[in-house]
């Protein structure tokens, strides 16, 4: 780390943010689109839910195996390949002549975001010195926020002039261009883990514990949701056992295990994302197709979370280099508590500027968390793990991303059925918006306490990795 060259951290930085404006952009962008893309394909909600969640479980069925890869096989090399997927995957789903055919080219797309999520915070990592990495870290989370701020905005623009299919359109050249610079400019492969066999038995069954987990959640109440959510749990439960007798495994249990700080600053990461990643779903289908705003308006009202978190996501990664990170990361779990119990009145005639304050708190509480809790997590292991590291915190954000999304879509089966959003159903909506927002504040209390119970991370030094 010593012998990285200037010239070579400010690419790092480049394209390590580049590629996280890259993906954020693409799902917010989309939330404003999919009422859009529901009229062409005479879509429910459900399947509408679908469209986001194939991305979300794509990416975290693969995030920890490629994570690994990574580790053994070279960061950049994957880092790579993977923005070459996604720019293959967002073609695909611009051509797609049907939400089936959307839905599986989201789901490779999200293969290749799984490659971008599980390299991008690891070659930071591997090229920063501790010192500097809670301020990269924050800018590189700002670049995730910068992606959501303008993705509602740009996404309206976009699907009311020239059709939903051009925001895939756009993400081509984007992604090609991160990719090339990368390949060229970035120098070093960042192997921490070389000469280790892959642990495929134990990747396949993370893989399909996931899914089974992941897509019979999101079939309750029905009695093929329950078997499979059950057949899940055991396939993960088979895959903690392999692990732990494994000898290269996928996965480092002893992270876990003997690592308080790695384990509740991933718990809270779980949590966080579980009780707020569908709340922009939500708001885009209550602006559209309950208040009967242009998807353009929509995207406008929806930016106020997003800047926020731009702005304040540095100033938050920097804090965290001199202040406790649970400390600043807890009060801004709290904060979003605050956010998603003032959404729970929402209803008709909710002005519009409570709206958008609400979403400015929540973006207030989500920067405070988000790069002192990463700092947390990075700073927490030895370094030939970071590839791991970086995708186990990203698998947390999508697990929690695809469990917000899955309560979401229970909670429509049960009071929407399979009947679309319209100013008809807006009743049965609202009463669903209401719901969720009120097992996400649950959840989010749950979160503030994961977060506070990791303990100082500057009291005790990092772990050494396992030999």
């Amino acid at each position: 780390m010593n012998g990285t060259t200037t010239t070579t951290r400010r690419v790092a930085i480049l394209v390590a943010t580049c590629s996280s404006f890259l993906t954020p952009f693409m799902g917010s962008a989309l939330n404003i689109a999919l009422p859009s893309i529901g009229r062409e394909f005479s879509t429910d909600a459900l399947v509408l839910g679908w469209i986001s969640t194939a991305y979300l479980l794509s990416s975290a069925m693969f995030l920890v195996p490629f994570g690994k890869l990574a580790d053994q096989r070279g960061r950049k090399r994957i880092f790579v390949w993977g923005l070459v997927v996604y720019a293959v995957g967002a073609l695909l789903c611009g051509l797609a002549p049907s939400a089936g055919a959307l839905i599986a080219a989201r789901a490779l797309q999200g293969a290749g975001g799984a490659m971008i999520f599980g390299t991008g915070v690891a070659i930071l990592t591997s090229v920063f010195p501790p010192q500097e990495r809670g301020r990269v870290l924050g800018l590189n989370v700002a670049a995730v926020y910068v992606g959501l701020s303008v993705g509602p905005f740009l996404g309206g623009v976009l699907t009311q002039q020239w059709g939903w299919r051009s925001i895939f359109y756009l993400n081509v050249p984007l992604a090609a261009i991160v990719a090339a610079l990368a390949a060229g400019k970035l120098q070093g492969e960042w192997r921490a883990a070389n000469g280790e066999g892959f642990d495929w038995p134990g990747s396949i069954l993370y893989g399909l514990g996931l899914v089974a987990l992941i897509y019979g959640f999101s079939r309750l109440p029905s009695a093929f949701g329950a078997a499979l959510t059950l057949s899940g749990l055991l396939v993960l439960a088979l895959f903690v056992l392999w692990e732990g007798r494994a000898r290269t495994p996928v996965l480092e249990l002893n992270l876990f295990q003997h690592n308080p700080a790695f384990t509740f600053s991933n718990l809270a990461a779980l949590i966080n994302y579980s009780a707020t990643s569908a709340v922009g779903f939500l708001l885009s289908l209550y602006l559209q197709s309950v208040r009967g705003i242009s998807p353009q308006q929509a995207g406008l009202i929806l930016l106020a979370q997003p800047v926020v978190q731009a702005l304040f996501s540095p100033l938050a990664g920097w804090a965290s280099d001199r202040v406790e990170p649970r400390i600043v990361a807890s009060a801004g779990m709290a904060l979003t508590v605050v956010g998603l119990a003032l959404l729970y009145p929402l209803g008709p005639g909710t002005a519009l500027p409570y709206v958008i304050g609400v979403l400015a708190l929540l973006g207030f509480g989500f920067a405070l968390f988000s790069s002192p809790n990463t700092n947390a997590v990075m700073s927490s292991v030895d370094r030939s793990h970071y590839g791991v590291a970086s995708a186990t915190l990203a698998t947390m954000r999508l697990t929690g991303q695809m469990l917000s999304m899955g309560i979401v879509m229970l909670i429509f089966a049960l009071f929407l059925g399979g009947t679309a959003v319209t100013p008809e159903t807006a009743a049965r909506f609202l009463t669903s918006a209401r719901a969720a927002f009120g097992v996400f504040v649950v959840l989010c209390t749950l979160g503030v306490f994961a977060s506070l119970a990791r303990g100082n991370i500057r009291a005790r030094p990092a772990p050494v990795a396992r030999t």
